[in-house]
């Protein structure tokens, strides 16, 4: 059977204008994705170049395949379960910097590249003082960029029409703030001048974004099956979720250069990624964290089956319709639009979610996706948001660390389950209730000074101790 590769298939050939620094499996079902939309469909002629910004990585393996792949696309799509599938085509060639360093930093003398995208996991976007600018490479990303941008800034004079729309993926907030803060703090280190930092200010637009698209990876455990279907060898085979979201936050210019309308793709511009952001963790990251304590003492396991309980389906949607997105500033439309994609993201029959794999450190969680919800529900409505409460009561119920006679196995901090299991063993489930909700180390404030808040979460948590999860929440609907 043949390998995939451009001798193999028939495959496009682009302009390289892009240069993407990462190869893994995120990128290749994220943004390679869309680029090879938008080449197909709007005549983008974007080529990546795809750079492994670590020692260890694919980059020999793209290359042996002539940069092409096979997506998976799973999950629900128009209200119906589909699984479909291409081969990608967008990536021109890949380079090693640690093999070929002459000919990573030869892009910065391609007059056609106009684009930087990254997605180096969260650590790689830091400071390494012990990068130099001769090294061969740098050893951070951040590092090998500045070398880069420097090279084009020598190569073409400081020309302002050769600077650069810098996109990175990582996971961390404001992540093109924080990378270009370290390119410029290379630039004073390295002396590398005014000029080079004039340009890199002027010039080049570093754009903050927000990521989202559950990417399961390569499909080990089907991949015979697969290899069959397709009839060829596919060493990069990659899956996702049919859901994407990528939240751009940059100038005007930005969406002008990118044809992602015109393919329906769902890519957001914007001068304020903010209300998006806030939107991902309250209602996405904010309902997984209220699942999981109701879902899993109701006897459920999974995300998927939770969705498909009536009860617990039904509690699940009165909580992200009426208590969540009420607190949130966009528009009706778009709240709407994106909580039943979240309840579609859960429902994907291709994914198998635990929501025990869901509840590592479920404190910290419930502090930062649930408790702002429940304070600005508080702060808008005058009144209790009883779903989000009962959801505590649930999650105090949790940690005590039985489901129906067998042990929970809990996972969070250490200090977070000594202090459980010291409230469990001592005191009366009313003096439990009052020292997590008073515990300012949980909440950063005291959640017992909220009229009437305690007396709900003592209430409910009784109810769910004394008549179990089920009869519970069975009588709530």
């Amino acid at each position: 059977m043949n390998t995939l590769n451009r001798t193999t298939v028939n495959a496009n050939t682009y302009t390289e204008r892009i240069i993407q620094f990462g190869e893994g499996n995120f990128l290749r079902a994220f943004a390679n994705w869309m680029i090879h939309e938008m080449n197909k469909q709007a005549n983008f002629d974007a080529g990546v170049v795809a750079v492994q910004p670590i020692n260890q990585g694919l980059i020999k393996m793209l290359n042996d395949q002539d940069g092409l792949y096979t997506l998976y696309l799973n999950g629900i799509k128009n209200g119906k379960a589909i699984s479909e599938h291409e081969i990608i085509d967008c990536i021109q060639r890949g380079i090693n910097p640690y093999e070929n360093y002459s000919d990573y930093l030869a892009n910065a003398e391609n007059p056609d590249l106009r684009f930087v995208i990254s997605n180096t996991t969260e650590a790689g976007i830091a400071y390494n003082a012990e990068d130099k600018l001769d090294d061969a490479p740098q050893t951070s990303f951040p590092g090998k960029l500045t070398a880069l941008l420097y090279k084009r800034f020598k190569t073409f004079g400081g020309a302002s029409d050769k600077g650069l729309i810098i996109i990175p993926c990582e996971l961390i907030d404001r992540n093109g703030d924080n990378l270009k803060k370290i390119i410029l703090q290379y630039a004073a280190n390295w002396n590398l001048g005014e000029d080079f930092v004039e340009w890199i200010n002027e010039d080049n637009i570093f754009c903050n974004t927000l990521v989202d698209r559950i990417v399961p990876g390569y499909p080990k455990d089907k991949i015979e099956a697969i290899t069959e279907e397709l009839g060829y060898k596919d060493n990069l085979v990659v899956e996702g979720e049919q859901f994407h979201l990528w939240v751009i936050e940059g100038p005007k210019s930005v969406k002008e250069e990118i044809p992602s309308e015109v393919c329906g793709l769902n890519i957001v511009f914007t001068d304020d990624m903010e209300p998006y952001r806030t939107r991902k963790v309250r209602i996405l990251n904010g309902a997984h964290t209220s699942l999981v304590p109701v879902g899993y003492l109701y006897g459920i396991d999974k995300v998927r089956e939770s969705l498909e309980d009536k009860v617990v389906g039904a509690f699940l949607k009165d909580a992200i319709f009426n208590e969540i997105c009420p607190t949130l500033d966009l528009s009706e439309e778009e709240l709407n639009q994106f909580s039943n994609d979240v309840l579609d993201r859960f429902k994907n029959p291709y994914l198998e979610h635990a929501l025990m794999s869901i509840s590592l450190n479920s404190i910290s969680k419930y502090k930062t996706r649930v408790l702002p919800s429940v304070l600005e529900y508080v702060k808008r409505k005058n009144a209790l948001p009883k779903n989000l409460l009962f959801s505590l009561a649930a999650l105090i119920a949790f940690y005590k660390g039985d489901r129906n006679g067998e042990p929970i196995a809990l996972k969070d901090d250490e200090k977070v389950l000594a202090f459980f299991k010291d409230q469990w063993t001592n005191n009366s489930v009313a003096e439990v209730v009052n020292a997590v909700l008073s515990n300012t180390d949980f909440w950063g404030t005291d959640l017992t000074q909220i009229a009437g808040l305690e007396d709900v979460v003592l209430t409910d948590l009784n109810t769910i101790l004394e008549k179990g999860m089920k009869a519970s929440l069975d009588a709530r609907q």
